[in-house]
């Protein structure tokens, strides 16, 4: 693995933020009048843009999509950014690359100011350059614009850049710049999904993905 410079999502990548997440959907449903017991049933909302995620799953118009996305955030930046938990391996394999010389980012349609609590509550900020996530107002929450922007922002070459992520709007995003994309099985997309995009690795576990990266 040559890259000189290694971009991360967040959720299913770094971390496993599924009870958060759901709880936080869960909560936004239920002020809207919609009861859903089964948190297993919201965790296809872990990934894409949460706007849409609305919009595609519940049929919700674009007004009625931001009033959850707002009831999300009202309980998730108070308790759900906390319900987090950082893989098993995933420190290790960030000192590696530290130690290896390469620059690291994350990429995450997330907002940053969350994503940025989340990695110095959990510590692993230290180990990237800089957090880039959306805006609250939805801007960049798209993959392919978020990752159009890090790459000008910090002047990178999308031949010596590899995008690491879960799911497939990490994958259409780096190719869409560029970039050669490394999917990893072990967060929220299915194997189906991953496969269709024909990233130019595929990880099934964290241990596969580290010693790609030992193997230079």
């Amino acid at each position: 693995m040559h890259y000189q410079t290694v971009l991360f999502d967040l959720d299913g990548t770094l971390t496993d933020p599924r009870e958060g997440i759901t709880r936080s959907i869960q909560f936004a449903l239920a002020k809207l009048g919609i009861d859903e017991p089964d948190l297993t049933k919201l965790e296809h909302f872990i990934g894409p843009p949460l706007l849409q995620a609305f919009m595609q799953f519940y049929g919700f118009d674009e007004a009625k999509a931001w009033e959850a996305v707002n009831f999300y955030r009202e309980r998730f930046k108070v308790t759900g950014l906390y319900e987090n938990r950082v893989f098993e391996g995933v420190t290790p394999l960030l000192e590696t690359l530290n130690g290896q010389g390469r620059q690291l980012y994350i990429a995450t349609s997330k907002p940053w100011v969350f994503a940025r609590e989340i990695a110095r509550h959990f510590d692993f900020a230290k180990h990237f350059k800089v957090i880039y996530g959306s805006e609250l107002d939805g801007t960049r929450t798209n993959k392919v614009e978020l990752i159009a922007h890090l790459m000008a922002e910090e002047g990178l070459d999308p031949a010596s850049t590899l995008m690491i992520g879960d799911r497939k709007h990490d994958l259409i995003g780096a190719r869409s710049n560029g970039l050669d994309a490394a999917a990893v099985g072990y967060g929220f997309g299915s194997h189906e999904e991953l496969s269709a995009e024909a990233p130019a690795y595929h990880f099934e576990t964290l241990a596969e993905l580290h010693q790609a990266f030992l193997q230079r």
